[in-house]
């Protein structure tokens, strides 16, 4: 029978990590993202490295719930059922908080944090996840600390963690056999994480490389977390021994943080 892992964000440096671990573990991806070229090209990749994962794409912005409903009901059309909804899509941003417009604050909060609610919602309107299936949602440390001149970041990585422990524990009470877990990346080497340093290069008044020695002399391990790093905490969460996880925020961090 076919596992299928609904996957946002998925042509990120995180989101293409997690699709491959999880082809590895036996999953059909569907990819969900905002260009379609990036979409069929990682799309390639994976047919061609996994020729037995029914590899599909979805184009979506997650940030317009008519656009996710619209990706739902095709799915629903095909008769496809979602084991795992890995919520991935994300973007940074941030700056002297007085500073910060409009435009800048709604952008982050929609996708990152209404984007989750909306995918999830949906998910769970419809009933196309069955029994035992997985919510993983990909939040970061700064869900659960401050991160500074990182205001809407940060709001919408806590509102991830709580939208993850407040449905962990109603599926729970619900005996859907569903769980629903936060995972919480500290600075991991992605492309993000390149134009996070340029953010903070511009703010500290230093080059990219400096800000690249801040950033690692702040994590006890002394370096950026890998994707691969990541996606290794998904897989467990997704597999059939983590049955017992739920409504829990995960750090994968080098220690960055430990709460």
């Amino acid at each position: 029978m076919t596992k299928t892992a609904l996957i946002t964000g998925a042509t990120g440096g995180i989101g293409k990590a997690i699709a491959l671990q999880l082809c590895r573990d036996g999953f059909s991806p569907i990819l969900v993202a905002r260009n379609s070229d990036k979409l069929a090209a990682f799309a390639a990749e994976l047919t061609a490295q996994f020729p037995r994962a029914e590899v599909a794409v979805e184009r979506c912005d997650v940030a317009d719930p008519a656009d996710v409903a619209a990706l739902y009901l095709r799915l629903k059309e095909r008769n496809i059922g979602i084991n795992v909804l890995l919520n991935g899509a994300g973007i940074s941003g941030g700056g002297v908080t007085a500073q910060v417009t409009d435009e800048l604050w709604m952008n982050v909060i929609n996708t990152n944090l209404n984007g989750t609610f909306f995918m999830t919602r949906e998910l769970l309107r419809l009933d196309m996840m069955p029994s035992g299936g997985r919510i993983i949602n990909i939040a970061s440390t700064g869900g659960k600390q401050g991160v500074i001149h990182g205001a809407p970041y940060s709001a919408s990585k806590h509102g991830m963690v709580g939208l993850s422990k407040s449905l962990g524990l109603e599926l729970a009470k619900n005996r859907s056999g569903i769980t629903v877990n936060a995972v919480c990346p500290g600075f991991v080497e992605t492309e993000m994480a390149e134009r996070v340093r340029e953010h903070y290069a511009r703010i500290w008044g230093v080059d990219t490389g400096e800000a690249k020695r801040r950033v690692e002399e702040r994590v006890p391990l002394g370096r950026y977390i890998e994707p691969e790093e990541v996606a290794a905490m998904v897989s467990y969460l997704a597999s059939p021994l983590a049955a017992g996880v739920t409504a829990q925020a995960l750090n994968v961090c080098g220690a960055l943080g430990n709460y």
